[in-house]
């Protein structure tokens, strides 16, 4: 019996979207629910499971396709007996002389081994042209990780590992930091005297970033002001109580957590900063929905943190930092890339010693965390060397005065700076 595989329901706001790639060719054993394509959205990857257990048919949408919901990309020939992989009994003179030899055998291994990657691993262990087998790997059941990717490559820089092509090993340093790497595709040296050029399509997420990123630009009278907190307190009690935090929620504490807390209790104090306009009318949010930027293989992604104010230091560590390993295996799902009453980037992790935040329409406000960089500050008539961070605000001055903003900044600032205001809400 032959079942269409068709595309699934769209997230809201979503029309259409392209196929990435294909798990499985025409031929192929398929078991259910066994994920048979990404297609990608302007928001998210989505995956299509096979509907039954049998073999994949004819595949009608390939990379690079557009498709909408419902659209019918491939057939699937249903039966228990495809789904075993179609084997039947044979003897083992008829195994060994299907069995590939040397390389054959090894291509066909590692077939295998990538259509079990996840979509960021898949696309590095394809760019570099690496083969799966080689790479141990450090995950769940053993799967590959992208840590696992950069530490091959890392290894085959040094004569460490078989690396065929070591020269491409060096973008990987890229990889190093927290939140993934540049999606620009690498560019071979050019030989003496050439100019090459290299024209590639936007992905759909690099489309709607660019196009949000002007709409803010367009339709908001966005202002930033600035100020500096000194991070001595909050990194204090981060390494007095770093190892119990650990023990007893099992995530680590970083800064980001203080960062949260400090700007809930400032949006309760300026709840105009928590509010967006709808058309003629400003809606006041009585919830406190965060957003938290970030960076991935496919571009910026802001996953939100729902009722923020509700949330311990450590829900609020396990939850950003669930966020960005999901974020970089392309596993967030549209409902949490939706809504959010405030956003928080840090452009910091990339060495950002200041920048100008852009808004998250339909948001009234970001706040923009950057470096920790130790500073001779005067306290008191004397100088005094203190890890110093800029912080930035942008607002939308249709809702948010001047006076309101940077009052809202200065909330953050002394709640940073004297930590314990934040236990007692004063």
């Amino acid at each position: 019996m032959s079942i269409e595989v068709k595309v699934p329901n769209l997230p809201e706001s979503v029309s259409e979207a392209t196929i990435v790639n294909w798990h499985k060719q025409p031929g192929d054993a398929v078991e259910r629910d066994e994920n048979l394509v990404d297609i990608e959205t302007d928001k998210v990857v989505l995956e299509v499971p096979a509907p039954a257990d049998g073999v994949l048919g004819e595949i009608l949408k390939k990379d690079g396709d557009t498709v909408t919901a419902g659209d019918v990309v491939a057939t699937l020939e249903e039966g228990e007996g495809a789904a075993a992989g179609g084997k039947t009994e044979e003897t083992e003179e008829e195994a060994a002389e299907a069995k590939p030899a040397g390389g054959a055998g090894k291509a066909a291994q590692s077939s295998a081994a990538l259509e079990a990657l996840s979509p960021a691993v898949r696309r590095m262990v394809q760019e570099y042209e690496l083969d799966p087998s080689d790479i141990p790997g450090t995950g769940k059941d053993g799967r590959i990780t992208k840590e696992d990717v950069v530490t091959y490559l890392k290894q085959g820089e040094s004569g460490e590992a078989k690396a065929e092509k070591p020269a491409k090993a060096e973008p990987a340093k890229e990889e190093a930091a927290p939140a993934g790497k540049s999606e620009a595709p690498k560019t071979p040296a050019p030989a003496e005297g050439e100019r090459p050029e290299r024209r590639v399509p936007m992905t759909r997420l690099r489309q709607r970033i660019a196009e949000r990123l002007v709409e803010a630009q367009q339709t908001t009278a966005m202002l930033t002001t600035f100020n500096e907190v000194n991070m001595q307190p909050v990194m204090d009690i981060r390494n007095r109580y770093k190892d119990r935090f650990e023990k007893e929620h099992g995530i680590k504490l970083g800064f980001m957590s203080f960062f949260v807390k400090a700007v809930v209790e400032a949006l309760k104090r300026f709840p105009n900063v928590n509010a967006s306009i709808d058309g003629t009318d400003i809606i006041y949010h009585g919830y406190y929905d965060i957003g938290i930027a970030v960076s991935t293989d496919r571009g910026l992604l802001v996953p939100v943190l729902r009722d923020a104010d509700q949330l311990s230091y450590g829900e609020i560590e396990a939850g950003i930092a669930d966020f960005g390993k999901r974020a970089r295996e392309g596993k967030i799902g549209i409902e949490e890339l939706t809504g959010g009453t405030f956003t928080i980037t840090n452009g910091g992790i990339f060495g950002s010693l200041m920048s100008t935040p852009i808004l998250n329409p339909p948001q009234s406000g970001i706040l923009g965390m950057h470096k920790i960089q130790e500073r001779v500050m005067v306290e008191d008539g004397e100088m005094v060397v203190r890890p110093m961070m800029y912080l930035a605000h942008s607002y939308d001055h249709r809702i948010i005065d001047g006076k309101d903003a940077v009052q809202f900044l200065v909330v953050i600032k002394d709640m940073l700076e004297d930590p314990a205001r934040l236990l007692l809400e004063v």
